[in-house]
């Protein structure tokens, strides 16, 4: 038996339980891993309210989480790239990444790097890879200048750095006590409150060319009274705002497979061309605290469980 974050219905943080489950048993080109850290993110939370039920539909009980990274315990038939004992980040798409022992596709790993730690390689995959994906999106050149709201977060800390290294200069739309940490980082930073539009306005006077909302509540609006073009805003939380504009909502043309971006992400990390802020780690039995702290959307950086 192994334990495992479940839900036996649609609702709160209260629904969250840890459960003793059956040790998984890997198939054909999966492998089995034994998980030291398992990021946790908003999507996630939107999901188990049943708020997203129309996208992702669920069944139950269901387990939770995307992001993991781990070491390898077991590997099934047709696995030749990882051997028991291997250090490996991952995702698995059967929600069940928040586990002791989670049963991961063999295309859904990379190797860790050892200079990677386990808090930052087990939150990478859904805010490195959406980063990843809306800096593509847009399609910066070098030059442009381009504004990130929520600049801080877990998803807009990644993509500020990733915006710089295309060659962009970059606003961060955060709170006063972020501001020092994005200017570390080569990023401007401008308060989200009232008179946001005109300290914009003031900080780029020759214009937005790309605006990435990683928040949502107004931004796409904001962006397009900014004048930026349509075809150069990606928002990866308001969706009803980009089905009336015509705004993005995906990785756009460049997008690769999740494994192949992590890889690379890890790799610039490991080289320290990019930093993952981790705003805390808690066991997997408090689940529903780090919930807690993460639906105040007010977090710093990534924040993960470890088993």
């Amino acid at each position: 038996m192994t334990k495992a974050v479940r839900y036996n219905e649609f609702g709160g943080i209260e629904v969250l339980r840890v459960e003793e489950v059956d040790s998984p048993v890997p198939g054909d080109r999966q492998v089995l891993v034994r998980v030291k850290a398992a990021g946790i993110n908003p999507g996630e939370a939107a999901i188990r309210t049943g708020a997203m039920a129309d996208i992702f539909p669920s069944t139950f009980p269901s387990g939770q989480g995307s992001d993991l990274a781990g070491v390898v315990a077991e590997v099934g038939v047709g696995v030749d790239r990882f051997s028991v004992g291997d250090e490996v980040i991952g995702f698995s798409e059967k929600r069940a990444a928040q586990a002791e022992l989670v049963l991961v596709d063999l295309d859904n790993l990379t190797h860790k790097p050892r200079e990677v730690s386990w808090a930052v390689a087990g939150g990478l995959y859904v805010a490195g890879v959406t980063a990843w994906g809306a800096v593509h999106s847009v399609q910066l050149d070098k030059g442009e200048t381009v504004v990130i709201s929520a600049a801080a977060g877990g998803v807009g800390s990644l993509a500020v750095q990733l915006a710089r290294r295309a060659g962009a200069t970059v606003i961060g739309l955060a709170s006063r006590h972020n501001h020092e940490w994005l200017q570390s980082h080569g990023v401007i930073p401008v308060a989200y409150d009232d008179g946001v539009i005109d300290r914009i306005k003031a900080a780029a006077p020759d214009g937005i060319d790309a605006f990435i909302d990683t928040h949502g509540g107004g931004y796409v609006e904001l962006a397009l009274a900014l004048g930026v073009a349509a075809e150069r805003i990606d928002t990866i939380a308001d969706f009803a705002a980009a089905a009336k504009h015509g705004v993005k909502t995906e990785p756009g043309t460049n997008a690769r497979p999740g494994a192949e971006v992590l890889a690379e992400l890890a790799t610039l990390i490991a080289e320290g061309h990019l930093e993952v802020p981790i705003a805390n780690a808690y066991p997997l039995t408090h689940v529903r605290q780090a919930y807690t702290e993460l639906e105040r959307r007010h977090t710093h950086g990534k924040i993960v469980l470890e088993p």
